[in-house]
């Protein structure tokens, strides 16, 4: 791999911008100050320190956010803020991307990488992968609801959803507090599940998905790297 596209990727600028720095001797390999672009350098051996910092080259990332409401799940847009936004520019520079996407009013755990290996895997039909969900939703969730969702919502549109497990933790006032888990991702799903059941669902967030449970320490905007051993349970989930 070229140096200047070492130093571009792992976020030390853009390939214009590293001219300056290669020139000025603040770029070493191996403890050698390189100061062509060019030089060819291997990631996985090669040490490079730029201004006295270690380069450390990672080909993926996977980064677990918990996204607040009011942020869309896309890598770009024009008038609304992104999840993207929420990220440090040398998490940027690796092109993450969502997997899969929460409404723009859902809360909760979002998985950002570029691996399109494990987003195909997560979100393929054939790998029937769980995601949980909190909600509170206005009315009443009763048994007949719950057998509803067991046996597949059929929604407004005809399309019938796959089942669903439904539970209520606790009903106050009229108001429900549940947990439902869906394999599938449809627009708005959840939603119009409990439309189809004549309730309005008032607050949603996602706590997991597969096996990856959201880091109930991590603020609203908030992310991190996965760890070693959720990303291994997560790719052989």
């Amino acid at each position: 791999m070229r140096l200047d596209k070492l130093l571009t990727h792992t976020g030390f600028g853009t390939r214009k911008s590293i001219k300056p720095l290669l020139k000025s001797g603040q770029v070493l390999v191996n403890q050698t100050i390189q100061k062509d672009g060019k030089f060819q350098v291997n990631p996985e051996k090669d040490m490079v320190v730029v201004s006295g910092e270690q380069v450390h080259y990672q080909e993926f990332i996977y980064l677990m956010l918990n996204k607040p409401q009011g942020v869309i799940s896309a890598t770009e847009d024009r008038e609304h803020e992104t999840v993207i936004d929420l990220l440090d520019q040398r998490d940027c520079v690796l092109a993450p991307f969502p997997v899969g996407r929460l409404d723009k009013d859902t809360e909760g755990l979002l998985l950002l990488t570029n691996d399109g290996t494990l987003s195909h895997q997560l979100l393929s039909p054939k790998k029937h992968v769980d995601k949980c969900y909190l909600a509170k939703v206005r009315g009443e969730v009763t048994a007949t609801d719950i057998d509803f969702f067991a046996n597949g919502v059929t929604l407004k549109d005809g399309y019938t959803c796959k089942a669903a497990q439904l539970s209520v933790r606790q009903v106050v006032d009229g108001y429900s507090d549940i947990e439902v888990i869906i394999q599938e991702g449809k627009y708005h799903q959840v939603k119009r599940m409990f439309e189809a059941c004549g309730k309005q669902v008032l607050y949603l967030k996602r706590i997991s998905m597969g096996t990856l449970q959201l880091d109930e320490t991590l603020e609203l905007g908030a992310y991190r790297a996965l760890t070693d051993e959720e990303l291994t349970a997560l790719k052989n989930s």
